[in-house]
């Protein structure tokens, strides 16, 4: 086996000052990684939500400390660190492990490594069955890719994005701010809707639904629907003059009916699914 002793004291002395530089300097490039704006990524480039914004999308998304909060594509982690900032657990998922590795030292400097992690992984693999907040910043057609997984949430839950918009989906709110956030200035909020596509019984009839997100339509008997809506599990729709309001619980709805000639409460019980718009 060689060792260090075959060789010459002065290569020994000068291979160690090598061998240490080369640690030293990997440990700063290690510790100096910082993201530039538009560098690309797998799925897409980095381009930072100002902070101003950040904090808008969570106040339009009502985030409290009883929330879970995730972020795909969570970049330099500030959208978890925010939302770890007012409470909530929080989780980052990011394909750069560099990346990772920064938010991590972030929400640490931040003081709210306890409540905020970042994982290495794919944003479509990702499983976001847990999350009651999703706060993103992603491209259209990274949304469109993620559409049927978001609508998979439960009902109720929020998905709050810097400006860019969900194909086939109206958001439930929007609101621009003023300040420097040059061209990223708007924040869209969606309520993700209840299932309600099928054939429900009722005592005023056979209640048939479509559904595209939260829109519905359908009959009641044989007069058509209009205006129907959805918002997570709340339900509005007009039957003739008559409007109702209810919640939907799984399989069962109930609420109030007005106008009409239809008056008090009103209830339903659904007796077979039919498929849905987002499942094409």
């Amino acid at each position: 086996m060689t060792t260090l002793s075959h060789f010459p004291r002065r290569l020994v002395s000068v291979f160690t000052v090598l061998l240490c530089a080369a640690t030293v300097a990997s440990a700063q490039s290690r510790e100096t990684f910082a993201p530039r704006v538009g560098q690309p990524g797998k799925d897409v480039v980095w381009v930072p939500t100002p902070p101003e914004l950040v904090e808008r999308m969570l106040t339009l998304a009502q985030v409290t400390p009883q929330d879970f909060v995730i972020d795909l594509g969570s970049g330099d982690g500030r959208n978890v660190i925010a939302a770890a900032g007012r409470g909530a657990r929080a989780l980052g998922v990011e394909y750069n492990p560099e990346m990772v590795k920064l938010a991590t030292r972030n929400a640490v400097e931040a003081g709210v490594a306890g409540r905020a992690t970042f994982v290495e992984g794919d944003m479509y693999q990702a499983d976001i069955s847990q999350a009651n907040v999703l706060a993103l910043f992603l491209l259209p057609h990274n949304m469109l890719q993620l559409r049927q997984k978001f609508f998979d949430l439960q009902p109720g839950s929020r998905i709050v994005s810097n400006t860019f918009g969900i194909e086939g989906w109206t958001e439930d709110e929007s609101v621009t701010i003023d300040g420097t956030c040059g061209d990223w200035c708007t924040a869209l909020l969606w309520i993700v809707p209840a299932k309600v596509a099928g054939t429900w019984r009722m005592p005023q009839g056979t209640l048939t639904l479509t559904q595209d997100f939260q829109t519905i339509s359908g009959t009641l008997g044989s007069t058509p629907i209009r205006d129907g809506r959805l918002r997570g599990e709340e339900i509005t729709f007009t039957v003739g003059t008559a409007l109702f309001n209810g919640r939907v619980k799984g399989n069962t709805m109930s609420g109030r009916a007005s106008g009409g000639g239809i008056g008090g409460v009103f209830s339903g019980t659904r007796q077979s699914s039919i498929a849905d718009a987002t499942s094409e």
